[in-house]
């Protein structure tokens, strides 16, 4: 699990802050709002919640692309035991109890079931950001299939590595199985993934979840919805939208 002790806004290297034709072509009304996020952090899932919450809010037109970024990339390819990873990462898994306490009430207060006592085994998330790349790439709601993906571990316990498991998570976005299989063993699926969060490792980011908003504010760790729809006005609207700011995560 990663933690975020502090939230600041800050300006992203230019690696992800080039402007894509697909952006030129959004109107200029249109909130573009890039995610980098990890798939099996507790954190991730809930910012895309508040995240959402701050969407809603603001009712104009969005556009939402999520980008990969791995937490554990040396986790090996089947994972590890739940007990064990908290152990290597934490000590005794005991003394974090009341973290995890603490964590699944806030997650409920957001409407997130957090079932630790579920979960067997941490992922290595490399095939569900592969999986993430095919929906992006074959035009499916990606950010849909991002809470999929994250209610399937934290909720359901799945093993969110096997592509099995993705498979038929992909066909409730509307993906073939056959397909979503395919790209799991695509080496050109992979090899776009690692490229593209060596990029955003380049930009300097170091951990997770990170809101990349109009291209221009960087707004890291989670956050308050009311902070979310502030950061919102300021890039679509402040006159010092490239100021830094800061917030303190609740």
């Amino acid at each position: 699990m990663a933690e975020h002790p502090h939230v600041e806004t800050t300006m992203i290297g230019p690696g992800l802050t080039k402007i894509t034709p697909e952006a030129v072509r959004q109107s200029p009304a249109t909130l573009q709002v890039d995610v980098i996020a990890d798939l099996a952090c507790p954190w991730c899932y809930l910012g895309k919640r508040r995240l959402d919450e701050a969407l809603l809010a603001v009712h104009g037109p969005s556009v939402v692309t999520w980008h990969p970024f791995q937490v554990n990339p040396s986790l090996p390819t089947e994972g590890m035991r739940f007990n064990d990873y908290l152990a290597s990462r934490f000590g005794d898994p005991e003394t974090l109890q009341p973290a995890i306490d603490d964590l699944t009430a806030v997650g409920r207060s957001a409407g997130i079931d957090f079932r630790f006592d579920l979960i067997k085994r941490v992922p290595n998330t490399l095939n569900a950001h592969r999986l993430m790349q095919a929906a992006r790439e074959k035009g499916r709601d990606h950010s849909r299939l991002a809470a999929l993906i994250l209610r399937g571990f934290f909720t359901e316990g799945l093993d969110i590595s096997d592509p099995d498991v993705l498979a038929r998570i992909g066909e409730t976005c509307g993906l073939d199985r056959l397909e979503v299989l395919k790209a799991l063993e695509d080496e050109r699926m992979r090899t776009l993934v690692l490229a593209q969060e060596s990029q955003v490792r380049a930009s300097g980011v170091t951990g997770v979840p990170d809101f990349l908003v109009n291209k221009r504010l960087l707004v890291m760790g989670v956050q308050q919805t009311k902070h979310l729809v502030s950061v919102f006005d300021r890039a679509m609207f402040g006159k010092e939208s490239d100021q830094p700011v800061s917030a303190t995560v609740h």
